[in-house]
């Protein structure tokens, strides 16, 4: 039986910045491009992942004080993901895949944002004129606890939503949280 094991808290969370959003050592700066990023991420072989957080979100703070910091989800994520913030009510220009420049707040419009944190998970090729929504594989929206973080992170990375074998996300998290076997959904 596979087990999360359980280990300390990394001493802090990651550090508010001027915005107001938590910043995290694996997320990137880059110039919001998501052509480009896609390319940056898949020269590394990681997958790219976007994040849309808000000043003041209680649940962003969950996250990153009580999920990130563990050390198998923070770690996991450094080492397969190229992590892109963005924030719902920004004003940095971001280029989607389409070729469309607006603002975040803007583009969360666009794509239908509403809550935070929201992350969208996007494959290795986009195709020209897509969206990034229309093009995400799976999109997580809300807070959740380690081994639902994980779980999905891991599920998007080793692309177990391409296996025609009837185990979608849900169906696979159950699975892991039966296999974990120490009646936590987490």
């Amino acid at each position: 039986m596979l087990a999360i094991p359980v280990l300390a808290m990394e001493a802090r969370a990651a550090e508010l910045d001027d915005d107001g959003l938590h910043k995290t050592p694996w997320m990137r700066e880059t110039f919001k491009d998501l052509r480009e990023d896609l390319e940056e991420a898949n020269a590394e072989g990681k997958r790219l992942v976007l994040f849309f957080e808000q000043r003041g979100c209680i649940y962003c703070t969950k996250m990153h004080e009580e999920v990130f910091p563990r050390p198998e989800v923070g770690g996991y994520i450094a080492d397969n993901y190229f992590v892109v913030q963005l924030n719902l009510h920004g004003d940095i220009e971001v280029t989607d895949f389409d070729g469309e420049t607006l603002a975040e707040k803007d583009m969360a419009r666009k794509w239908g944002v509403l809550f935070t944190p929201t992350i969208l998970f996007l494959p290795e090729e986009v195709a020209v004129g897509t969206s990034a929504p229309k093009a995400a594989v799976a999109m997580m929206p809300g807070a959740f606890g380690v081994g639902t973080t994980l779980d999905m992170f891991t599920w998007v990375r080793e692309k177990r939503y391409l296996l025609d074998n009837g185990e979608d996300f849900q169906r696979y998290h159950a699975r892991r949280v039966s296999e974990r076997d120490n009646g936590a959904t987490d």
